[in-house]
């Protein structure tokens, strides 16, 4: 064997031994899956789809992509008074969750969407093809497709997980000037939602009804746009007030949460800082997309169970879904506040949701490995041949270890789980990534990309 040059070889990072100089990385690429997901892009996407839609690529042959392009500048526009660490989490996130929509409303458990966009690039999803997240719980996976020139189906059992991804997507391209002109009027804007929807309350309640003069009356009507027209029939003037109603009830229900959570700010300064929020991260994507609104992928999000999609069979060419965290996050306990609002019964849907049903861990896991073995078999009928289904799923040995009745080191994690049982609905695992999980570490400490293939 020769004799090798340490310098030689210290003085190439691994980048630029995996990556041609002509496609240059996102900068702050740390993370192992995050350099696989890229390698992945860089061996399966021709330049012109890297420009449009790569995840991890900053530039292709001295041109930006539209990623870096839409991630660039000022992530958020932060108050003041943010701590050091407040903003330097954004900045060093801007390429992986601070940009488009995908910041509105800090729902828990939510994706990576830089994640998202990587994963739908190597599953082979291009312009025209139709993904689906059967549990699109904030709406991650419409918003990145639709970014991308994707058609995207989403569905959810939350009626306010609908609403919340619905009202990312019509961020993207809605009409601002009357929710500037609402950001002027910030007071008069948060006394009518604290009259008609009420204070920051996690208990159970019927949601209050209420008129209102002033600037808000002229978007009354619009109030129930949110769950009791169709969506569809909306045009022109009518739609623009019920984009403008749904992005203003958003930022209230967020400030609402954050005043609940802290009294460092009043309601006021706290919804006036969110809205004008909302309004730097609309102006900014919005900015970036203007021109090719038609290159945009169209979504259709609603309502409905997992377990029996109404959806034909081999009709979608990709599937993305994380089943919920179920022994980590009671989504009903932190949306019940929203959920109170849009009239919703919580203990009803508690009964149809996968992950909460069961009074105590043994009988939520048995449930929980009921619903998924409904779950799966529908992903495979509605999937088309060779194409991918993506699960993302996280696991505590130690829980799974009370539930199973055996040592931690002997558990199965989920993932192990959802693979065995994947195989026998058609879809074999092709490839396995990990993560570790920084938001709930001290319930889950690793999170596992499954990509299976439909044979």
């Amino acid at each position: 064997m020769p004799d090798l040059d340490p310098a030689q070889i210290l003085s190439q990072g691994l980048t630029q031994r995996l990556f041609p100089p002509e496609r240059q990385l996102i900068p702050g690429i740390d993370d192992f899956y995050e350099l696989e997901l890229a390698s992945y892009e860089n061996q399966l996407l021709d330049d012109a789809t890297l420009l449009r839609n790569s995840a991890y690529f900053s530039r292709v042959r001295n041109i930006y992509t539209q990623h870096f392009l839409m991630c660039t500048g000022e992530p958020l526009k932060l108050p003041d008074h943010s701590s050091s660490r407040l903003k330097s989490f954004f900045e060093k996130n801007i390429f992986r969750t601070g940009y488009a929509t995908h910041g509105l409303f800090p729902y828990r458990g939510k994706f990576h969407p830089q994640m998202i966009k990587g994963l739908m690039n190597i599953m082979g999803l291009r312009p025209g093809d139709v993904v689906l997240d059967p549990m699109m719980g904030s709406g991650t996976v419409p918003v990145e497709a639709r970014l991308m020139g994707i058609q995207s189906i989403g569905i959810d059992a939350s009626p306010f997980c609908r609403f919340m991804a619905q009202t990312k997507i019509d961020t993207l391209t809605m009409s601002l000037s009357r929710a500037r002109k609402a950001l002027k009027n910030a007071e008069e804007v948060l006394a009518y939602f604290q009259n008609k929807v009420g204070l920051a309350d996690r208990g159970r309640k019927i949601r209050k009804r209420s008129g209102s003069g002033g600037f808000m009356s002229v978007m009354e009507p619009a109030a129930e746009y949110v769950t009791e027209m169709d969506r569809k029939q909306l045009t022109g003037r009518d739609r623009e007030t019920s984009d403008t109603y749904n992005f203003l009830l958003l930022a209230y229900l967020d400030a609402a949460g954050y005043s609940e959570r802290s009294d460092r700010k009043s309601p006021l300064d706290q919804f006036r800082a969110i809205l004008e929020r909302y309004l730097f991260v609309a102006e900014k994507i919005q900015r970036v997309l203007q021109g090719v609104e038609e290159d945009l992928g169209p979504s259709s999000l609603s309502e409905g169970d997992a377990r029996n999609l109404q959806l034909e069979d081999a009709s979608v060419d990709g599937i993305i879904f994380s089943p919920p965290y179920s022994f980590a996050i009671d989504y009903l306990d932190n949306d019940a506040f929203h959920l109170n609002y849009l009239g919703i019964d919580a203990d009803k849907l508690q009964g149809i949701m996968v992950g909460l049903r069961g009074r105590n861990l043994q009988e939520k896991f048995e449930l929980y490995m009921e619903d998924m073995r409904k779950i799966l078999p529908e992903c495979s009928r509605v999937l088309r041949m060779n194409r991918f289904c993506t699960i993302i799923v996280g696991t505590n040995t130690n829980q799974l270890s009370k539930v199973l009745g055996v040592p931690p080191d002997e558990v199965p994690g989920l993932n192990q789980i959802l693979v065995e049982m994947a195989l026998h609905y058609g879809l074999r695992l092709v490839r396995e990534l990990s993560r570790s999980i920084v938001g709930i570490s001290n319930t889950m400490r690793r999170e596992y990309i499954l990509l299976f293939q439909k044979k």
